[in-house]
């Protein structure tokens, strides 16, 4: 019995249609999702010819075909154009073509958030010109399914990232919160084999041209399996040496590398797949980590990522916990080794003239000589000093001249009242005229007892009028010399008694001036009377003084917790600036020594001083 071939079409195309319903819900990929896509749009679509989907890179591309219908064989060149057009101007395109008679086409981008990730183009038949607005809208309404899984498609992805990240991160606290090396990195393997479900996870460090294990999942000491540790090194140096990623056993559309050290660690140990990662420090390769699966768990692409992205990571942060577990010896050896390889090698130009220009001061120092001179704090005082006093009790009458004022020799510094003395002369005075009288009247009696009396009381009275004669010219106390008066104010005190012998006025010559330094005890050693000097006065910045130093007093004062000796000099040079009192900088010449012991020779002397202290 015959069937109607018209039955066989329709059961076909269901069958299909079924097929690929079946597959748009299956779909995993953008490429199977259009590829089942696009054939049930064209079915609701009356009058499609062919059509074609262009997937790419979001705004960047290129845009390449991964869905054409009817047939994947067919050339769809012809519809480039319209499609190129419409992923330029981000919109949807109807081309009518250049015959009324002929078909048109239909381009329709797929805008997912602003970002053009494609384009569906439709070549339509002829008849159907006058519904290609209802076309252009069933497109518009069955490309939305498109951008409902490329949403769906780009959640995941985020999702599995944040899924990576949050592994790595937790790697990277597991890291961090230890302090010493070796219980960072056990941490750190121990969590990244639970985290893949590796059956062993190996940690090393290039040490020379090799890599050395230094740790192993789930074993605090490998001591008993050295030949372990020694294959999976080798392993490790076969991925350093070829700087590459290592994924043991190679899948068809894997890049050739060579594998048998990996194929050894296999074959012995039973690893059924090993993925060997080396890792970087900048453009240096710092170490390797391993991780080992059964042979049904292999390493996908997702698991390579985000062990490469924490070794990357976490790598250079285990190499620094490392370096700072060392002995200081051997960090402060090591360094050496890597500056004067540096140093002595290629490249670094700045560094060696650097330490070429150093090396030049460092010669300099040490064999240029200079004068050394002792510094000291210094002033200057009067070569003498002399003391206007008061030459009797009595009382002050005038006081012109005070502390810090010039006087010339003879000028009147300061009076005192004569009155007194003036009275006790006119007393004197009357007297010897009296004895004179009486003097006269023995002389005409020839009384000679008389005469010797009154001559003996005529002497006496002639020596008190020399005294208050001598006395009167002292009243008027006058400078001794052109000097300072450096101190004594009685101008706030005219009236006010005044004691013998009580200092008045002390003066100073401004012509003759020493220099007085008090020096350290601690250089005290280089100074000797002759030696040369110079000061600068605070008050006198810009110019230099010579001395000669004099005397060394062998008596310290002490001041601030230190000694200083008082060392006398002789000022050379004298101008009409000076004054005695006036402060400043002075520096002894020694002799001449070299320039870096003059700088260091305290220092040593302390540390001399301090290592015999401390000595039993």
């Amino acid at each position: 019995m015959s069937q109607d071939p018209a039955y066989f079409n329709r059961a076909s195309y269901k069958e299909s249609e079924l097929l690929f319903w079946r597959q748009f819900a299956e779909a995993k990929t953008p490429k199977a999702f259009c590829q089942s896509w696009l054939p049930l749009q064209c079915r609701m679509l009356n009058g499609v010819k062919n059509a074609m989907v262009l997937l790419g890179k979001p705004d960047q591309g290129p845009y390449t075909p991964v869905a054409v219908w009817p047939d994947a064989k067919l050339s769809m060149n012809h519809l480039a154009g319209v499609a190129e057009k419409s992923l330029r101007e981000r919109k949807g395109l109807l081309d009518e073509g250049d015959s009324a008679d002929g078909p048109f086409q239909i381009a329709y981008p797929i805008d997912v958030a602003e970002k053009i990730h494609g384009v569906v183009v439709l070549e339509v038949e002829p008849h159907l010109r006058q519904q290609a607005q209802g076309l252009m809208r069933q497109l518009h309404w069955g490309a939305a399914w498109l951008e409902v899984f490329i949403r769906r498609t780009e959640s995941a992805e985020a999702a599995e990232r944040g899924k990576s990240l949050q592994n790595i991160m937790d790697l990277l606290v597991s890291v961090v919160e230890h302090d010493r090396f070796h219980a960072a990195a056990m941490a750190f393997v121990t969590r990244l084999a639970v985290v893949f479900d590796c059956e062993r996870v190996s940690l090393g460090f290039t040490r020379g041209r090799h890599v050395k294990v230094s740790v192993l999942s789930h074993s605090a000491d490998f001591g008993e399996q050295m030949n372990l540790a020694r294959a999976i090194g080798h392993a490790m140096d076969e991925a350093v040496d070829q700087q590459a990623i290592v994924n043991f056993p190679f899948k068809k559309q894997d890049t050739p590398l060579f594998a048998r050290a990996h194929q050894e660690l296999k074959h012995q140990f039973g690893a059924g797949s090993i993925l060997t990662i080396p890792i970087t420090d900048s453009d240096r390769t710092i170490g390797a980590l391993t991780l080992e699966r059964s042979a049904d768990n292999p390493f996908d692409k997702s698991v390579l990522d985000v062990c490469e992205t924490a070794a990357s990571l976490i790598g250079p942060v285990l190499e620094l916990k490392k370096d700072e577990d060392r002995w200081v010896i051997k960090k402060v050896g090591e360094s050496v080794v890597v500056h004067l390889k540096r140093l002595l090698g290629p490249g670094y130009l700045i560094r060696k003239l650097a330490v070429i220009c150093l090396a030049g001061l460092v010669l300099f120092f040490t064999f240029f000589k200079t004068d050394y001179r002792v510094t000291a704090a210094s002033t200057i005082e009067g070569q003498v000093k002399r003391v206007v006093a008061a030459p009797f009790d009595g009382f002050v009458k005038a006081a012109p001249i005070r502390a810090g004022d010039v006087v010339n020799q003879g000028q009147v510094i300061c009076l005192l009242d004569d009155r007194d003395l003036m009275l006790e002369r006119f007393k004197w005075f009357t007297e010897k005229q009296q004895l004179t009288k009486q003097y006269h009247e023995a002389m005409a009696k020839h009384e000679r007892s008389q005469i010797q009396i009154t001559r003996a009381k005529i002497d006496q009275a002639d020596a008190q009028l020399d005294l208050l004669d001598e006395q009167l010219s002292r009243t008027r106390l006058t400078a001794p010399f052109n000097a300072l008066v450096m101190s004594g104010d009685l101008s706030q005190s005219l009236g006010s008694p005044v004691e013998k012998g009580q200092v008045l006025f002390e003066v100073a010559p401004l012509d003759q001036y020493r220099v007085i330094i008090e020096v350290d005890e601690r250089d005290i050693a280089g100074v000797q009377v002759g030696q040369t000097s110079e000061m600068i006065f605070s008050s006198i910045p810009g110019e230099t003084f010579p001395f000669v130093v004099e005397k060394i007093t062998p008596v310290t004062t002490a001041r601030d917790g230190r000694n200083f000796y008082r060392v006398e000099g002789r000022l050379e040079k004298v101008t009409e600036q000076l004054r005695p009192g006036m402060e400043g900088v002075g520096k002894i010449t020694v002799e001449r020594r070299r320039l870096i012991w003059i700088w260091t020779h305290k220092a040593f002397d302390w540390v001399r001083l301090k290592a015999w202290q401390w000595m039993p």
